[in-house]
């Protein structure tokens, strides 16, 4: 990992993007790393684009601003790649991961990505609604960029899902979430 990992998150109001972001942090703190997670809201509505960030580091962190030039970008709403340009301040090696059904080539030629960038994409929409019921895709988009970013186990982000999921829901959601947090690291595909 290079010194500090920088994610910028995509997604609508009501998604779980904040929630991905934080669980995503917590697990990273756990193995011992430095981090930062936070969101960035226009009008605060269901719905709404939004923006959550992270910062990882081997390192104390003292910067406390928006990624502006994110290593990975995780879209949880690919209805926004028509709406908002997520690649803004992309570097040359960055990593797209996209919640999508189309493959990662399709995806890829939206984007107009460089050949230096990785595209990722995983129907975590469809993934969600087969395990949790409904359509919050912020879990399998946690267990994609668990794989993605290699900077935390897969492990540590079920244990995380379990501590933080077990406060405030019932089992049967906490397995929901733990299986398709399962589903995004084995069923997203690279383009």
């Amino acid at each position: 990992m290079s010194e500090t990992l920088e994610i910028r998150w995509h997604g609508r109001g009501g998604q779980g993007t904040v929630t991905a972001a934080k669980v995503f942090a917590d697990a990273c703190l756990s193995g011992g790393r430095h981090v930062q997670a936070f969101p960035e809201y226009g009008p605060e509505r269901s719905g709404a684009p939004l923006r959550a960030y992270n910062r990882v580091s081997s390192k104390e962190l003292r910067m406390h601003c928006p990624v502006l030039k994110p290593n990975i970008v995780v879209v949880v709403d690919a209805t926004l790649l028509d709406a908002i340009d997520v690649t803004e301040g992309s570097p040359d090696n960055a990593i797209f991961i996209v919640n999508s059904s189309k493959d990662p080539k399709e995806i890829r030629e939206k984007l107009k990505a460089k050949p230096s960038q990785k595209v990722f994409t995983v129907d975590a929409t469809k993934i969600a609604i087969e395990n949790i019921g409904r359509p919050l895709p912020n879990s399998p988009m946690v267990g994609v960029l668990s794989k993605v970013s290699a900077i935390v186990s897969l492990d540590s982000i079920l244990e995380d899902v379990k501590k933080s999921f077990g406060k405030k829901f019932s089992q049967k959601i906490i397995d929901g979430n733990i299986e398709a947090v399962k589903r995004g690291y084995e069923e997203v595909r690279e383009g």
